[in-house]
This record gives C-alpha cells, structure tokens and sequence, in this order.
C-alpha cells in the first residue's frame, strides 16, 4: 500500500510526516484490500485542514476531511470517520457474499416443495 503525503501553505517535518503514515496503516487492520492513501495537509491561518483519500480494490474510494487547530488532533478525527467507513464497507462486501441470491433460494424451495417423499 503507498502512502502519499502532500502540503499545502507550509511544510511537515519527517517526524510528523511519519507519525501520519503509521496512523494510516493502521486502516489496513479494518480493511487489507486497500491499494492506496492520499494526504492532504493545508497548514493555512490558524486551523488545519487535512483530507484522506483511499483507494480500495475494484475502484472503491473513501474519503474524510477535518478542520481543527491540532493536526493530530484532526488526524485521529479523519482516522475515525475513515475506519467507520471502511468497516461499514467490509460488512456489506461480507454479507453480500453470504447471502444467496434470490433466484438460488427460491430453487431451493422448489425442491423442497415435492410429495413429502
């Protein structure tokens, strides 16, 4: 998974810069097909703003943004909204694949509906 980080109206040192990825990694612990992550930290006035990105398998995106004077702060805000949607995600992708289809259980009672033989 590549992690992109990009800034806008100043600059990030290493450290934080690091801190961030280790944080986004940690969305692969809810979701492990995801391809990619995009940052985007705008250090402008006062507040921060800073906006995730992420790409899953089969052209699925999620995306979250946050306002707020601490960036880590705003980081683990994003992080949160970001893990709600890709759990959500994962649940559907689960269950879809768990529930037959309707013309499978409609034949299924078919079968069922014979002399009582």
């Amino acid at each position: 998974m590549q992690i992109k980080i990009s800034t806008r109206h100043g600059h990030l040192t290493e450290e934080l810069q690091e801190h961030i990825r280790d944080k986004a990694g940690k969305l692969l612990h809810f979701f492990q097909r995801l391809t990619m992550i995009e940052i985007v930290v705008d250090l402008k006035d006062e507040e921060t703003y800073i906006e995730f990105l992420v790409s899953a398998e089969h052209k699925h995106d999620f995306v979250a943004s946050e306002r707020n004077k601490d960036l880590l702060a705003a980081v683990d805000l994003v992080l949160n909204k970001l893990a709600t949607q890709v759990r959500k995600y994962k649940e559907k992708v689960q269950d879809h694949h768990r529930t037959p289809a309707r013309g499978e259980a409609a034949g299924a009672l078919k079968a069922d509906d014979g002399d009582g033989e």
